[in-house]
């Protein structure tokens, strides 16, 4: 089962390296559900083997981790919870 992160990047990542991050979360059998536009993040939905991944480091673009911080777990429900 997918659930649903907000994933941060660290300041001065560009465009493409996002880009690139988000091609590897949708092949990888996740889904961008949201890319926000006021601060540098989006909303993805992760396998759980793509969240071990992301969360140890192991996602490397020009040899730098790109990703900030993950969090917000959001359950993945049918209904919304407001």
């Amino acid at each position: 089962m997918s659930n649903q992160y907000i994933i941060t990047f660290k300041d001065g990542v560009s465009k493409d390296q996002i880009s690139k991050f988000l091609g590897t979360v949708n092949t990888g059998g996740g889904e961008v559900v949201h890319e926000h536009s006021l601060i540098s993040a989006v909303t993805a939905k992760v396998t759980p083997n793509q969240l071990q991944l992301f969360q140890s480091g192991s996602f490397k673009d020009s040899e730098e981790d790109i990703i900030k911080h993950i969090g917000w777990h959001i359950q993945s429900t049918s209904s919304a919870p407001f």
